[in-house]
């Protein structure tokens, strides 16, 4: 959640240097969500009754997130994803759809993920280990729907929790069922569990990850082998940037003391799609030339161009498309020495 207030800001700063939009300074104001529906429900209501907030900004939890979706779509407030990737998010079947994302989609991920796990790994027959939530469904739908386009077999679907200490049972189920990769998804606590049960099995299986693993202290968390976890990005600060790269990481190590190096922006991620989601707000506002929801909503289909972070938008939106981001723009990447490094392809 930090590295989203961090890219929210440093957007902002930009937004009120230049004047603010509409000639109006910028202010972000925080609620925790705390990672429970009810209560992302709770704060997404204050803050559009109480707060008037223009644009509401969606964290890290698909649960949370799904749960706020229709509240939106009713309020007539935009409401921009920047982490949460369920598919329904966005394809909600709204026909008043107030809902918009620069972040991954899980049914375009997975489509990624299935894909790099046959081009590079070599993957026949791969077992889930999904997170019990509606996350992990989503993401269930979206694999069963990649493997059967390659008429591909799995070998079993097993289901982690967050506070599992040990996945030996489910893992040990997959192998003895022949698989021959894993599909993973889940945060960073059972995805650093799986890591760890598969060095007591000793079983040396390749492991295909959602961008769970990216959100925290995974490499700590999961040992020494961390590396052995290939997962999805949007973003990658590295030692060579774009010349927006550069700008934007100035500016953190500027407004955030704490950061000093590249590995302490880890996830990079989180702070990339926050960055271009307030850009990309402004521009709809601007376009909009008001506050009122609907007006900035169609403001969002208006926006011709952005040169973003993450990369340069065109027509990023339309009545039919809300989501900003592709299977063009995921890269794979694993931590080496706690830091996110890029896979060569």
């Amino acid at each position: 959640g930090e590295a989203l207030s961090r890219g929210l800001n440093v957007a902002i700063d930009e937004l009120n240097a230049a004047g603010g939009i509409l000639g109006r300074p910028v202010e972000l104001i925080r609620r925790d969500d705390e990672s429970n529906p009810a209560k992302g429900m709770l704060a997404a209501r204050e803050l559009i009754q109480r707060e008037k907030v223009a644009v509401l900004f969606g964290g890290l939890d698909t649960p949370v997130s799904l749960a706020i979706v229709p509240l939106v779509n009713q309020l007539k407030v935009p409401f921009m994803g920047v982490w949460a990737a369920g598919t329904g998010i966005t394809r909600n079947g709204a026909k008043d759809n107030y809902v918009f994302r620069v972040s991954a989609v899980d049914e375009l991920v997975d489509e990624a993920l299935v894909e790099y796990g046959v081009k590079q790994k070599g993957m026949q027959k791969p077992g889930m280990i999904l997170v019990n939530n509606p996350w992990g469904e989503s993401n269930e739908l979206g694999f069963r729907a990649a493997l059967e386009k390659r008429d591909m077999p799995y070998a079993g679907i097993e289901r982690i929790e967050d506070s599992d200490l040990d996945v030996v049972p489910q893992l040990t189920r997959l192998k003895n069922a022949g698989a021959d990769a894993l599909l993973m998804v889940g945060n960073v606590g059972p995805s650093a569990q799986v890591v760890k049960s598969l060095d007591r099995m000793n079983w040396d299986v390749p492991v295909v990850s959602h961008w769970g693993p990216a959100g925290g202290r995974f490499s700590e968390l999961a040992g020494p082998n961390a590396s052995r976890v290939h997962f999805i990005q949007t973003y990658v600060f590295g030692e060579q940037n774009s010349a927006k790269g550069d700008e934007v990481m100035a500016a953190l190590k500027k407004r955030y003391p704490a950061i000093k190096t590249i590995a302490d922006v880890t996830p990079a991620v989180g702070i990339a799609n926050a960055y271009d989601g307030m850009h990309l707000a402004a521009l709809a506002i601007e376009k909009a030339g008001s506050v009122k929801g609907s007006e900035v909503r169609d403001g969002f289909y208006a926006i011709e161009q952005y040169d973003g972070l993450i990369k340069q938008y065109s027509k990023p939106f339309d009545a039919e498309k809300h989501d900003a981001l592709g299977p063009d723009d995921y890269l794979f990447t694993h931590f080496v020495d706690g830091q996110i490094v890029p896979l060569q392809p």
